[in-house]
């Protein structure tokens, strides 16, 4: 197959699924992974697709550090399930947390399953999914309303006034990025505004980030502060 034809194909599925991860088009191509990214490369330098790290996303429709849920899931996940379960670690049965959104975030879901009587309060679909169990009757997850970002958070004005009312004892985020002069990050608006909200109702704070988080700055600080860069 040519370079041309190979753009193509890449470009299509980029169309059509908004995303394409690195390792499925190796595998959909039969060609190297150095190749495929030369691919995208090339089709990055003409903006028709947004070149994210492990894959490509539609140009236009997010921020370039911005790859969506089923991208960012494929980064580092040895790590984030190891994070996830020392974070899980952190809570008692009984107790009353949040969970933001995001790929390490959802792993710490999976693994606060099987600890009793929680109360969970979420702006992420899919961590209000994993830990909903409609035969428990121990469990009570709340999901905040919002507008749905490209990395699966609901946020904006009905989150932020939903978590205005909320008080939690501890706040399981995640971030794009920590940078010890920006704080936490991340590249969209909405989301660092309700991240400022689900922080200022928790009373600790745990954040998830694997080593790749540490000195990346997203554009939109979630809070800019001292106490961004404590842990």
């Amino acid at each position: 197959m040519l370079a041309r034809q190979r753009q193509e194909l890449i470009l299509q599925e980029v169309e059509q699924s908004g995303g394409v991860r690195v390792s499925e088009l190796v595998e959909r191509l039969g060609v190297s992974d150095m190749t495929v990214r030369r691919d995208i490369e090339v089709l990055a330098s003409k903006n028709l697709v947004v070149k994210v790290h492990g894959g490509a996303t539609a140009a236009g429709t997010r921020h370039p550090d911005e790859p969506g849920f089923s991208v960012k899931s494929e980064i580092n996940p040895a790590h984030k399930s190891e994070i996830a379960r020392t974070a899980a670690s952190l809570i008692e049965p009984g107790s009353t947390i949040a969970v933001s959104a995001g790929t390490t975030a959802y792993a710490v879901a999976v693994e606060l399953r099987p600890i009793k009587r929680l109360t969970v309060v979420t702006n992420s679909p899919r961590v209000a999914e994993v830990l909903y169990d409609a035969d428990r009757d121990d469990q009570l997850v709340v999901l905040t309303g919002g507008v749905r970002t490209p990395s699966d958070a609901l946020a904006g004005p009905v989150a932020n006034t939903m978590l205005a009312d909320i008080h939690v004892e501890t706040l399981i985020l995640g971030v794009h990025g920590i940078d010890l002069t920006a704080g936490l990050t991340t590249p969209n608006l909405q989301e660092a505004q309700t991240n400022r909200a689900l922080i200022r109702s928790a009373r600790r704070i745990v954040v998830v980030a694997d080593h790749s988080k540490w000195g990346s700055s997203g554009c939109r600080p979630s809070r800019r502060s001292a106490a961004c860069t404590r842990w």
